[in-house]
């Protein structure tokens, strides 16, 4: 066997181990330590995600109120200027 065609066997070996892993649902985690596709998630993982989530919900509440400040003020402008015209 020439080294070339050891090279091809050893590619097509990895090949055909990718092919059953992503078969079988097996992923590795952060360490590279391979999870079979039903493992219990990360508490950690799943306590930052709600964390982020609720800091979405809270910048978007922040954004909304922030643009929606300044019409209000605005308008509280504008009308306090047809007040002042009459």
């Amino acid at each position: 066997m020439n080294p070339f065609e050891m090279v091809v066997l050893i590619v097509a070996i990895a090949a055909v181990a990718g092919v059953f892993k992503a078969k079988y649902g097996i992923r590795r985690d952060s360490l590279g330590n391979d999870l079979p596709a039903d493992a219990a998630p990360d508490p950690d993982t799943a306590r930052l995600r709600d964390e982020l989530r609720t800091l979405k919900e809270r910048v978007a509440v922040l954004e909304r109120i922030a643009t929606d400040g300044d019409r209000t003020h605005a308008l509280d402008r504008e009308i306090e200027a047809l007040r002042r015209r009459d």
